[in-house]
């Protein structure tokens, strides 16, 4: 009887553990599932100081995740694709081989670059080391064998499937949680320059698969699986579009709108140059010279999502208007023209007056508490 108490004791003690380290990992999320399981056994003692001390836990936990969801600003660390080259100087298990390198809070690239290449440098020796930063394929032939070569890519977590493209209905939360599936983005154009004109830009991406799930007990992950997926100009006009929707919309649904991050995606969304931005993409694949060269899904694809386009950001302005103090009133109102002009330039290659846009688009809705009706536009 004494061995099974210790066993239970002994239990109950890493149990504890693991809700302390989960804490201080901004896990928080994750105390509901460890307590269901502290809880009971508290219970069957009748130790009421320490159910207290749980739901106290509990309690202060479940208000720190609607603290840091309703800001946004939840730092739960970045990925990083690293790969290795050199056989002069990797092991058999590194030379080769990709792995993803979970980094805390917001490391940036320089910082893991640099942090690898003092690493590796004290390794095998100053100048011995030459980081590649940038995320084309590797001709490994064209590489100094001498040299230990190290590429280093940020990437982001993914959905599963691959024509999954978005994460937005996902918490930042289960963005960084559970995952082993990562995308790379490579811009390129069948020239070999990596950047051209938008009907000429292409954009390479890489899905990788790693052998195990992050959060890890080790910071990084070999990967085990590669898939490359190619997008035509038009898809990555359609993929940006859509990734501006997403953005804005996120924005002006937040529970505790960020005026400045509204407003400079406000900003980079509505400006109404030719040759940047959302115009571009319009000139480029909807103007009626041009459309017939492209596959009509792909065309009506890209006018539905400017029409969500347009529709998200009269949300936008409406939410701006209300949020701005008297100083931002000239502001808001250069917005607005900016606004105005881009959609009277969109209107006749997507076939409707913005009018009509925002009254198909089912745009009266409840942001923030506001009523936003289409009927003032």
């Amino acid at each position: 009887m004494n061995d099974v108490h210790y066993s239970e004791q002994s239990f109950l003690d890493q149990l504890m553990v693991c809700t302390e380290y989960v804490d201080k990992a901004e896990r928080y999320e994750l105390l509901g599932p460890l307590y269901r399981l502290i809880i009971p056994i508290y219970e069957r003692r009748k130790d009421y100081q320490a159910l207290l001390a749980c739901y106290q836990h509990l309690t202060k936990a479940y208000a720190k995740v609607i603290e840091v969801t309703n800001s946004g600003k939840r730092l739960l660390g970045r990925f990083y694709r690293v790969a290795f080259f050199g056989k002069a100087h990797f092991a058999e298990d590194e030379e080769g081989v990709e792995f993803i390198y979970k980094e805390p809070k917001l490391t940036s690239l320089s910082e893991i670059s640099e942090k690898l290449q003092t690493y590796y440098e004290q390794k095998f020796g100053v100048g011995t080391v030459k980081m590649i930063m940038d995320s084309a394929p590797v001709n490994r032939e064209d590489l100094d064998s001498r040299l230990a070569h190290i590429q280093v890519t940020w990437v982001r977590a993914a959905p599963e499937g691959m024509a999954a493209a978005s994460t937005s209905g996902e918490s930042l939360f289960e963005r960084a949680h559970n995952v082993r599936r990562f995308v790379f983005e490579t811009p390129f154009t069948r020239d070999g320059a990596p950047r051209g004109p938008v009907h000429h830009q292409r954009l390479r991406l890489t899905h990788l698969t790693t052998e195990n799930w992050f959060p890890y007990v080790k910071r990084r992950i070999p990967v085990i699986e590669t898939q490359v997926e190619e997008k035509s100009p038009i898809e990555v006009a359609v993929s940006e579009m859509e990734s501006q929707v997403t953005e804005l919309t996120e924005i002006v649904n937040a529970k505790a709108p960020d005026l400045k991050k509204l407003q400079l995606r406000l900003q980079g969304s509505i400006c109404v140059q030719v040759n940047a931005g959302p115009l571009a993409y319009a000139n480029a694949f909807l103007d009626p010279t041009l459309a017939p060269m492209y596959p009509d899904e792909m065309v009506d694809k890209l006018k539905a999502t400017f029409k969500e386009f347009l529709t998200v950001c009269h949300s936008a302005l409406q939410l701006n208007a209300k949020l701005i103090s008297s100083d931002q009133v000239s502001y808001h109102e250069a917005l607005e023209t900016n606004y105005y002009k881009l959609s009277d330039s969109l209107s006749g290659m997507l076939g409707q007056p913005l009018q009509d846009i925002l009254v198909n688009g089912n745009l009266s809705t409840t942001v923030t508490g506001v009523e936003l009706e289409s009927s003032n536009a």
